[in-house]
This record gives C-alpha cells, sequence and structure tokens, in this order.
C-alpha cells in the first residue's frame, strides 16, 4: 500500500497549493502540475487536485440603491407584462421570456446570459429586507446566526485551495463570518486586484530583478519535484524555503497578465467616454476573470455603482447607455470564462461559476418617478446564476398592483405571504449548494435552513 495515502487533508491541501504557485511560476500548465502530483503524491493526490468539488464564486453588492439597475435587466414578471408607463421600466412592449426556465423569467435585449439553457438561466428570489441606505444587504446575506454567506462560500472553497481565496474590492464591501472563511485579501479596486500579485522583489532594484532569477526558478521547480523524497528529511524545510523564495518572481509575472489591456476594455465596453462606475465595474470583472483563468482565487467580492439613482428616468439617453454597459460587462465576463476549466475536465470555467447579485435597496419596482427607494411591502430580491444546481426564474414577486408574494422555501412554490428571513436563508442556502456543487452536506455545516424548493434534484 502506497504510503501516499496517508497524506492527512491538511497536508494534501498544502501540497496542491504549493504545487499550483510553483506550476504558475513557471508558466506550466496545469495538467502538467497535476501529472507532477500523480508522481510525487499518488493519483489520489491528483484527482484531488485535478477535479476540486466547489465552484467559484462571484458576490456582487451593489449598496446605495445601485442594486436598483439590476431590475431593469431582470424585472418582476407581472411588472413588465403590464406595461404601465409610470412603472419603473426602460423597454414597455419589449420584453420576452426566457426559454426553458422552471419559473417565468422576464429578459429584454440588454439581459445578459440569454444566449444560456432555461436550466442555466438567472434565479431570482424573493428575500430579506430594504436596506435603504444601509450600503449592504446583511438581511439577504445571513444564512444562519452569526453566518455570512460570503464568509461561508470561502470555507466551503477551503478544499480548492488557491493564492488569496477570497478578494474583496473596496474598503466597505461587506464580508462576515463563518467557520473556517478565510480572511479576504481587500483592495481599493481593479487596479488593487493586479496590484495583490506585483512582488516588491521582482520589480526595478528587486532582489530578483537579475537575469539569474531563471536559476532560482529552476532551483524552485527541482525542489518541488524532490519535495516528497526530501519530505522525511530535516533538510525538507530548507527546500520549502527555497521554494516560496523562487516563487517571489511570481509577482511581476502575474500582475503584467491581469493588467487590463485595451482589447479588454473594447470587448467589456469600456471607452474614453464611460462612466467612471461603469468602467471600474468591468475592469473589475475583466480583472477576475483573468485570476479566475490563472488559478490566483476562488472568490470575489465585488461593489457595484453605489450611485443612488433616484433621477435615471428623467434621461432615458444615460439610462440606456448604463444599461447597456451593464449587461454588456457581464456579457464579456462570462465569454472570457468560456476557455477549459482544469478543476474539472470537459467543461469550462464559466460552467463552473456562481454569481449573486444583491443589494440594499432595489428601489420601487411600479413607479419610475424620482425611483423610490421603499419597495411593496419593504420587500427585497437576490439574483443567482447557479451553474446548473438551482431551479431558474422568478420565486415570488411583485405584481403590477404593488402585490408581494414570496415561496415555500421546503418546495419553490408561490405562497401569499412568506416571512421574509426565512425567505433569505432559504436564498443564502442555495447559493451555498451550488457553490458546494450540490453537497448538501457541506451546506448543513453552515446553515440549517430549509431550501430544497429552490434546488435541482441532484441526479447523478
Amino acid at each position: 500500500m502506497s504510503k501516499h495515502k496517508f497524506l492527512s487533508p491538511i497536508a494534501r491541501r498544502d501540497l496542491i497549493k504549493w504545487g499550483t504557485f510553483v506550476g504558475a511560476a513557471l508558466g506550466l500548465p496545469q495538467w502538467k502540475v497535476f501529472e507532477v502530483l500523480e508522481t510525487s503524491g499518488g493519483s489520489a493526490l491528483a484527482q484531488q487536485a485535478a477535479c476540486l468539488p466547489v465552484n467559484r464564486a462571484v458576490h456582487i453588492e451593489a449598496g446605495n440603491g445601485g442594486f436598483a439597475w439590476f431590475q431593469l435587466l431582470w424585472p418582476h414578471n407581472d411588472v413588465a407584462a403590464g406595461g404601465n408607463t409610470n412603472a419603473a421600466l426602460h423597454r414597455i412592449g419589449a420584453y420576452t421570456m426566457a426559454a426553458g426556465t422552471t419559473n417565468p423569467l422576464t429578459v429584454n435585449a440588454d439581459t445578459p446570459w440569454k444566449s444560456l439553457p432555461g436550466n442555466r438561466q438567472v434565479t431570482a428570489i424573493m428575500a430579506g429586507n430594504n436596506q435603504t441606505h444601509a450600503g449592504s444587504a446583511n438581511t439577504i446575506t445571513t444564512i444562519a446566526t452569526g453566518v455570512d454567506l460570503m464568509a461561508a462560500t470561502s470555507a466551503v472553497q477551503a478544499v480548492s485551495p488557491t493564492l488569496v481565496p477570497v478578494i474583496a474590492v473596496g474598503a466597505n464591501t461587506p464580508y462576515g463570518t463563518a467557520t473556517g472563511a478565510a480572511r479576504p485579501a481587500r483592495v481599493n479596486n481593479a487596479a488593487g486586484i493586479v496590484g495583490l500579485f506585483n512582488s516588491a522583489a521582482s520589480s526595478a532594484n528587486g532582489a530578483l530583478v537579475q537575469a539569474q532569477d531563471a536559476a532560482v526558478f529552476e532551483t524552485g521547480y527541482k525542489a518541488f519535484l524532490g519535495m516528497h523524497a526530501a519530505a522525511g528529511r530535516s533538510t525538507y524545510l530548507r527546500t520549502n524555503v527555497t521554494g516560496k523564495t523562487a516563487a517571489n518572481l511570481l509577482g511581476k509575472n502575474l500582475a503584467s497578465q491581469l493588467q487590463v489591456q485595451t482589447a479588454d476594455d473594447t470587448r467589456y465596453g469600456v471607452n474614453a467616454g464611460t462612466a467612471t462606475r461603469i468602467s471600474e465595474f468591468a475592469r473589475s470583472l475583466a480583472t477576475a476573470a483573468k485570476a479566475f483563468k490563472m488559478g490566483l482565487t476562488t472568490s470575489m467580492v465585488m461593489p457595484a455603482f453605489n450611485d443612488d439613482p433616484h433621477g435615471a428616468f428623467t434621461n432615458m439617453a444615460n439610462l440606456q447607455t448604463t444599461i447597456t454597459g451593464i449587461g454588456k460587462a457581464l456579457d464579456a465576463f462570462m465569454e472570457d470564462l468560456k476557455v477549459p476549466d482544469p478543476s474539472c475536465a470537459g467543461s469550462t470555467i464559466a460552467d463552473n461559476l456562481v454569481i449573486s447579485i444583491h443589494g440594499d435597496t432595489p428601489k420601487s419596482p411600479v413607479q419610475k418617478g424620482g425611483w423610490p427607494d421603499g419597495t411593496p411591502g419593504g420587500a427585497n430580491w437576490v439574483y443567482v446564476l447557479g451553474a446548473g444546481y438551482l431551479k431558474t426564474g422568478w420565486f415570488g414577486g411583485i405584481s403590477r398592483a404593488s402585490v408581494v408574494t414570496g415561496f415555500d422555501p421546503a418546495t419553490g412554490n408561490t405562497v401569499a405571504a412568506a416571512n421574509r428571513a426565512t425567505q433569505a436563508a432559504a436564498a443564502g442556502a442555495a447559493i451555498l449548494h451550488a457553490v458546494a456543487r450540490g453537497d448538501e452536506r457541506t451546506v448543513k455545516n453552515h446553515t440549517n435552513a430549509v431550501y430544497q424548493g429552490l434546488i435541482k434534484p441532484i441526479t447523478s
């Protein structure tokens, strides 16, 4: 029996993390890293590294009314169907229904991801309270007492080690607590994401800037290959230190690859006339896509807009430009990730990505004049792209007559009245379920919320 079998789970994760780190520094494709891991650590270790049981995640927190823009992409079904010229609608008479969704979902020309099949479309869930100007939607992201959705996502993703497990853009982007959650790396903006990987040692006058740096890389690589054989020796610590020293050069190489280029701006719809709030949103997504493709992180928490657009409908040209820009950026993000996923053969990174969008207030869907912060019944909701693990379409909603309906977390059926905290816990648990690729046992480590009515039955 191979002694590799007796590597503890922590040792396995550390070895995978180190291997991915050194492999990236050397410019190796991830399949080569997995091959090396199989040679040095056995097939079980390589299999764990090659197909990990979690999805990546992006949590978009659109605070201070910025969440309102998203309801123009996925409006409430009955409000859109009503076509009232006083409602918060920008394409009256031009709405269609997404095909193949579990429940109805209204879309329009600006809605992103319309080409996805119905079973992978957006899930819109009535959940939590309107928290006008709170800056964040903690009644939506609280999935159990003292447990935050974003932090729980990180804890679930711990089985997929990366250099920076969680990147939080913005000083005030919410990130609560959960057992086993990683500490987020906070940056101010998209450029700050790049800065995370810009090592001082590899910059001008740095310790690794000279031509002989290549020799350091080679030493680190040989140390990695020899790690298994040396594991039982006292010199192993020195080898480990050598590998870490070599990895300092990783910063410059990866920072240059993470930089947003002119071609990226073009794909994401950014030009000289793009409003800063839109360009920053688009560039954060573009940089996140690069970080995901390079295996640098598994979770991104980012803000959106924070612009409190009360007067949006007084300038329809600006409103249309804003909505078009948001939709184009989200589409470009998914297109960028339609590349083979090294964490699971036969799929793309886009296939294995969960996106949640929430905010303190979505503003009124039934009144565009002054676009009031208040919503019927003080309701709120969340949009989720669930990677195929969630039922799709609206669960609950608001009618053209301002009537609020909810859903039964156990069945998903529409109900006339529902506890918003219960619905929020169900929504958060369902999002976590999608991140955990349908592993309900993992979800129960963080919440006992009932949410089965929102998820698809596991068939295999």
